[in-house]
């Protein structure tokens, strides 16, 4: 538990640091807190950061919520790609427990906030490989 309120302390600070209003709409609630994925990563999710623990952060800008995808920029502090931008597709699972979601970083790498938001979307009719070629990281609540 004290682990716990220690990395969202961490990560929360970081993330004020680069603080700015969230346009989009307000995030869904079951996407939001801590997770790990089928890779066992651990994850800390709020409305303005998406961060994969314990080093790579992004400063999440805007939520569609109806397109279900995030524009984010990379930290400056990420080992790789630091200050580009990110385009995150999610997907809700059914019949998969414990995962209940799953995520695509769609765009990874884009030059600006535009190109991050016109790259297309994910294919979550085949989710198994429709992240790029690779499948979708499900991710689940921590025990």
């Amino acid at each position: 538990m004290f682990r716990s309120i220690t990395l969202i302390a961490a990560v929360l600070a970081g993330s004020a640091l680069h603080a700015q209003s969230v346009s989009g709409g307000s995030p869904p609630e079951e996407l939001l807190g801590e997770f790990r994925d089928d890779y066992g990563n651990s994850f800390l999710i709020s409305a303005s950061a998406f961060a994969q623990l314990p080093r790579t952060r992004y400063r999440i800008v805007e939520w569609n919520v109806s397109e279900r995808y995030v524009i984010a920029q990379n930290d400056s502090g990420n080992a790789r790609d630091p200050g580009l931008w990110t385009r995150i597709d999610w997907m809700t699972f059914s019949a998969m427990a414990p995962y209940t979601w799953g995520f695509c970083l769609t765009a990874y790498n884009a030059p600006n906030e535009a190109a991050a938001r016109a790259t297309p979307s994910a294919d979550r009719a085949t989710p198994r490989v429709g992240c790029n070629g690779f499948p979708f990281s499900r991710m689940r609540r921590p025990k």
